[in-house]
């Protein structure tokens, strides 16, 4: 029986030691740099864009007017749009007239112009679905340095162009139904004049080519002031009127109506127009050609009304 009680002492003994030096071994504690490591890995990993699944019908034809492709305004804007929600945008630059004539005939999507009198014909017609308005910027009249119809410093804008016939300075136009030249022919007949001869030629181009034709030909031409600011130091050209509220330019995206064209993209056209007039997208029209130019090229306009604009 002692030997019993001295063995069971015994084992306690040792039982209690072992204890003793379990609860003796220290608890691991992160260091700062295995800490921030991990901190950063999580900031990492929260800003690596998830997948966007692609939407059932991916492919988006817009038809928009050349002035927004030549400025390089689309050149920014698309890639984000595609890569933010997994559409893919075939683009076809044309005039404004052509670009609504797509839509009216069901061969585009969305639409991305510049000529509201027509833009409201259209909706009339029940073409279009939706309409919001984007931004806006202003025409100016271009011309070369000498100046030989004398049209700086004009009161209006009326009066260039008035300037312009009487002294049968060479005038290049689009001639092609876009935005621009559909309010070129409303100066003119505010003008009371119908240009026509050797000095008013027509190109039947879009903004980029007639500005080129008309610098080679040291003539005067209307375009929108992004397009020109874009292509500047290419151009023997310089800006002769400006300011007049007649050169207001007011940009809407419109939705091709899917009640009259069944098989267009409704879903993807609704995501671009929704997305053009997003804050995030609105700040970038904002910002588009401050840092390179020194000016806004676009006023972003969301959420206003025409007569805001205007």
């Amino acid at each position: 029986m002692k030997k019993n009680i001295l063995f069971l002492t015994g084992l306690l003994v040792i039982i209690s030691m072992v204890l003793a030096a379990c609860a003796a071994t220290p608890t691991a504690v992160p260091t700062v740099a295995a800490t921030e490591a991990a901190t950063e890995a999580t900031a990492a990993a929260s800003e690596t864009p998830t997948e966007v699944a692609a939407p059932a019908n991916p492919e988006i034809i817009l038809a928009t007017t050349t002035s927004t492709r030549d400025s390089g305004l689309l050149d920014v804007l698309l890639p984000l749009f595609e890569k933010q929600t997994g559409y893919t945008v075939k683009m076809v630059a044309v005039g404004t007239g052509e670009a609504l004539k797509m839509g009216q005939e069901g061969n585009a999507d969305v639409l991305l112009v510049h000529a509201p009198a027509s833009e409201l014909t259209y909706m009339d017609g029940g073409y279009g679905k939706d309409r919001l308005l984007v931004m806006h910027n202003d025409f100016v009249i271009v011309g070369p340095t000498d100046d030989p119809a004398k049209i700086n410093g004009s009161a209006s804008t009326v009066d260039a162009f008035k300037a312009i016939a009487d002294s049968q300075s060479l005038f290049v136009s689009r001639g092609d139904d876009s935005g621009t030249n559909k309010a070129e022919l409303k100066l003119w007949q505010s003008a009371e004049i119908t240009p026509e001869g050797d000095w008013y030629i027509k190109t039947g181009q879009g903004m980029g080519d007639t500005l080129r034709i008309t610098s080679e030909k040291a003539g005067y031409t209307l375009t929108d002031r992004a397009t020109y600011l874009s292509m500047k130091d290419s151009l023997d050209l310089n800006i002769l009127f400006e300011g007049d509220k007649a050169l207001l330019n007011i940009y809407h995206v419109i939705t091709v109506n899917p009640d009259k064209w069944p098989n267009v993209n409704y879903e993807g056209a609704k995501a671009f127009a929704d997305w053009m007039v997003s804050p995030d997208t609105q700040k970038i029209i904002a910002d588009f050609g401050v840092d390179q130019y020194g000016q806004q090229l676009f006023i972003a306009d969301a959420g206003k009304s025409e007569d805001d604009v205007k």
